[in-house]
């Protein structure tokens, strides 16, 4: 029966057919909005959608919290607002689903669903398939025999039960057997990406085992439905032989025709054009209307439809993310409603119906279980594994209920029997996210590739180049503290994230000198020192760097199809090319990896990606929050960050509460890594750039370093003594001392430089430090997980260390044992010694000042600072809290985020780059 096509012309005809206007008087006018108007269906159909929509939307949010799939919210909603629940209430039913009124929902509904199978069409990605067949194709057979044969054997009471005679038994027992038989592909991916599962091994067989299961389920349901249409066993030849033609016909030239509009239009290379997605719509439904008069149901031309679609440079994902929030928003509620006005749980009512339907739940479950957990176990898998994938192949929802549908639409399932299996569908899938936490849980998962490489499930998502860089003696080499870092992991994941960290890894560049140490030098230094030199050497650079793209992975099709294609997005990837050319461009050797996670799984990735890339120091973006200045007073600084604007209705208008809900949601990121990392961490604070603003000359660079003490101004001072191994990078280092003893305020002016890196005192200009009345600031610390409590013995531990640190480069003896590149390096660094009882001010001061000499001398800034958020030598709270009342505030987490010294820098409106590290706990051991 051609019923998508029967009702348009239906609806056409009645449409056409009118000869008078009907009145079109409105709710003033006395007119019942919710009576049917068939000339005019639009207001009951706007409030048919509007109860749709917030039915299912409140069950979702209450199921989310039980973290089960949407899919559940809106079964359940089509079954309250069907004669299961609402449909009790007297006159629910004829004022909102009047029977008049449901052929138009169901054309909306109907073409809802064809464009929802399309979407499916597109997620299907042939090559998963073949990447992964061995463990796939076993899977997915087993999970279609096994419960096919208990389906077809169930069909038999079945139907002397509660079938009517007058339905052939084959079309019964074949509804039956796909019923069973089915998994829900689209459903499934949502699962996975709830549980965190998309990328582990279980979850990569689970996703290519589906596809291959539902594109044998869609078959056999063309083949059931084509022999329900057709009048004899001829007829039904003629249809199939019609739809494979139809299929070929699609897959082949037509397929080669979109590839090549695709080129034409540039939509490979730029997204799908206007032209493009316009001839992709037409194609699509026009090849739903074909299938649904030849007499197979209209889903499978838009399901074929997807399968036309160029898969080059992401145009399959592009058009999901055009079309799935329409779709999953609007038409498939209506299509699950209309599902739910035909079930009704209230035909459960005796013991044999009930019999019947635990009798289907636990077949249909047994079933796919057995029959894929076996499969599972064959191929190799664990049990605790093979367990798993069987739970998460019996997952039913939307696609079994398509099948129900089509079956009820035939006339082959009767109402009750259409309840029972509506009934199995939700159950089965409810219990999916449940089952499979406990059979699965986090500390047995294992972690791979969208490639299917289970030989080494432990590696990362994505190694790149990397691997060409490493000696097979490297991995548990000890880097000498005299050598500098050598490996870096840099962070992309958002598009203005990336100029900060191509300002930072130009920092990070070695200078030619770098690889070209004496003979003299190499004989002196350790024997690790010497067989890095030659690692370096061999390698012409001593900088690896790893470009690691976090792409986050939602609930949305788009993002899973993603996942799916990992390996290719690599390639085409934009911000990855962009940095890459970077690298090129510096003679930088750039590796790439590339992973699609949730966003709570973001921080975990990264420290595991580090850890096993053997990374030194992981670099970090980060742009801060916009800052809310006070209206008075002039400041010896002049903030950066944006100014308050005067008209009030900005406040509610402007984009800068998404912009600080944005920098909220990262800076959760950024804590994350601060806090599961076991590498050293440098996090780029970026500032907004004034118009105009030009950079240092040639590539000349000033750093600032406020050394505070403590481990992570001790990793500070290293780092930018590694930095300025770099004839283009000049430092000054300030120790900050908090005074003990009151003192008159004088005017600031810029603290005596005191240079001694040869022995030698020399000063670079006189000043008197900044003073203020003295306020007794508490030693007390914080406990803290990584470093311990910061008792007296603690203390003293990290004075002590931060003493050698300090004196190891300010003022080394005149026969340093410092190779020549760090005696070279510090010669371009001055040291200085400022004694304050407000050091946050002195800091904010001394930037500014630097700022100036900086600009000067045609340098850019930058400030590099310690995170100190563990064992702080201060507690700058009360300091910190002035200067906010004095210059202005930001958000909290900016200080959770970065510390105190850099949130004072930040508040006053530093100009400069920013640079915020932390120690590793390794450091400490």
């Amino acid at each position: 029966m051609p019923e998508f096509s029967h009702l348009v012309v239906s609806l056409g005809k009645s449409v056409i057919g009118k000869r008078a206007a009907q009145e079109q008087g409105g709710l003033l006018s006395g007119k019942d909005p919710t009576a049917v108007n068939t000339a005019d269906p639009l207001r009951l159909w706007i409030i048919q959608l509007g109860i749709i929509m917030m039915t299912a939307q409140a069950l979702a949010l209450g199921l989310k919290k039980i973290r089960q799939p949407k899919v559940i919210a809106e079964v359940l909603g089509g079954i309250l607002l069907g004669p299961t629940a609402f449909g009790r209430i007297p006159g629910f039913t004829e004022h909102i689903f009047p029977k008049d009124s449901l052929p138009f929902l169901s054309l909306t509904a109907n073409m809802g669903l064809v464009l929802f199978l399309f979407i499916v069409g597109l997620e299907i990605e042939t090559d998963v398939i073949k990447r992964n067949a061995r463990y796939s194709l076993s899977i997915a057979l087993g999970g279609m025999i096994l419960p096919f044969a208990l389906g077809s054997a169930l069909a038999v009471p079945l139907y002397n039960e509660f079938v009517d005679k007058s339905t052939p038994f084959t079309h019964f027992m074949l509804f039956t057997g796909v019923a069973f038989s089915i998994t829900a592909f689209p459903v499934l991916c949502r699962i996975l990406t709830e549980l965190k599962l998309i990328d582990t091994k279980v979850g990569i067989v689970v996703l290519s085992a589906g596809v291959g299961n539902d594109i044998v389920g869609w078959t056999l349901l063309a083949l059931s439905v084509a022999l329900v249409n057709a009048s004899n066993s001829l007829s039904a030849l003629y249809i199939l032989l019609t739809a494979v033609g139809w299929t070929l016909f699609l897959l082949f030239p037509v397929k080669k025709i979109f590839l090549w509009l695709a080129r034409r239009t540039g939509s490979i290379e730029s997204g799908p054009t206007m032209f493009f997605m316009t001839m992709t719509i037409l194609m699509t439904f026009a090849s739903a209307f074909f299938t649904d008069v030849i007499g197979v149901h209209a889903i499978f031309g838009g399901f074929l439809a997807g399968l036309v679609v160029p898969r080059e440079g992401g145009l399959a994902i592009a058009m999901t993310e055009k079309l799935e929030d329409m779709v999953s928003i609007i038409f498939l509620p209506l299509y699950f409603t209309l599902s739910g006005l035909s079930t009704n749980l209230g035909l459960l009512n005796n013991g044999i119906t009930w019999g019947y339907t635990v009798a289907i739940c636990s077949l249909a479950y047994l079933g796919k279980f057995g029959g894929c957990t076996s499969a599972a176990r064959l191929v190799g898998f664990k049990w605790r594994e093979a367990a798993t994938i069987g739970t998460l192949m019996s997952c039913k929802g939307l696609v079994e209920l398509i099948v129900l549908n089509v079956g009820l639409s035939a006339g082959i399932l009767s109402q009750r029997v259409f309840s029972m299996f509506v009934l199995e569908a939700l159950l089965l899938t409810f219990m999916t996210t449940p089952v499979v936490t406990i059979l699965y849980p986090p500390e047995y998962r294992s972690r791979t590739t969208a490639i299917g490489d289970f030989d080494n499930v432990d590696r990362p998502d994505n190694e790149g180049d990397m691997d060409k860089h490493r000696g097979s003696h490297s991995a548990n080499l000890e880097i000498d503290e005299s050598i500098w870092k050598i490996r870096f992991t840099v962070v992309l994941d958002k598009i203005e994230h990336l100029p900060g960290m191509m300002t930072l890894t130009q920092l990070i560049q070695p200078s030619p000198s770098r690889t070209g140490r004496s003979r003299n030098d190499r004989a002196s230094s350790s024997s690790q020192t010497s067989e890095m030199l030659q690692y370096a050497e061999n390698n012409a650079v001593n900088v690896l760097v790893d470009a690691l793209r976090l792409i986050e992975l939602s609930d949305r099709t788009s993002a899973v199809m993603k996942s799916s294609v990992a390996d290719t997005l690599i390639t085409t990837d934009p911000l990855l090319g962009v940095f890459k050319t970077f690298g090129e461009l510096n003679d930088l050797p750039i590796s790439t990896s590339l992973s699609v996670v949730t966003h709570d799984d973001m921080a975990t990735r990264l420290t595991d990606h580090a850890k096993y890339n053997q990374s030194d120091l992981i670099l970090v973006p980060w742009l801060p929050p916009t800052m809310h200045p006070p209206h008075s007073s002039e400041h010896p600084m002049t903030p950066a960050i944006t100014a308050p604007s005067h008209n009030p209705f900005d406040v509610l208008f402007k984009a800068g509460a998404v912009e600080s809900s944005t920098s909220a949601v990262h800076s959760h990121f950024i804590r994350g890594v601060f806090a599961e990392t076991t590498t050293d961490v440098a996090l780029f604070v970026d500032r907004p750039r004034s118009a105009g603003e030009q950079g240092g000359r040639h590539g000349k660079q000033h750093i600032l370093l406020p050394f505070f003490g403590g481990p992570d101004d001790r990793l500070a001072l290293e780092f930018v003594v590694q930095l300025c191994s770099n004839p283009k990078i000049s430092a000054t280092v300030v120790k900050m001392i908090k005074s003990d003893l009151q003192m008159e305020e004088t005017p600031i002016q810029k603290p005596s430089l005191i240079h001694r890196a040869t022995g030698r005192e020399q000063h670079q200009g006189d000043s008197t430090a900044p003073t203020s009345n003295m306020t007794v600031v508490s030693m007390t610390g914080h406990p803290d997980t990584y470093y311990g409590p910061a008792n007296t013995e603690t203390r003293l531990h990290s004075e002590t260390a931060d003493n050698i640190t300090w004196a190891r480069y300010a003022s080394p003896p005149v026969d340093s044992p410092h190779p020549a590149l760090v005696a070279d390096a510090v010669r371009r660094m001055t040291f200085a010694e400022v004694t304050s009882p407000t050091p946050l001010r002195a800091v904010v001061l001394q930037s500014a000042a630097q700022m100036g000499d900086a600009t000067h001398h045609g340098k850019r800034l930058l400030v590099v600072v310690g995170r100190s958020r563990r064992l702080a030598v201060e507690n700058h709270n009360h300091e910190l809290k002035e200067l906010m009342e004095e210059y202005g505030t930001v958000r909290s987490d900016v200080k959770k985020t970065i510390g105190d010294v850099a949130t004072a820098l930040v508040v006053a409106g530093c100009n400069a780059g920013l640079v915020v590290v932390q120690a590793a706990t390794r450091v400490l051991e």
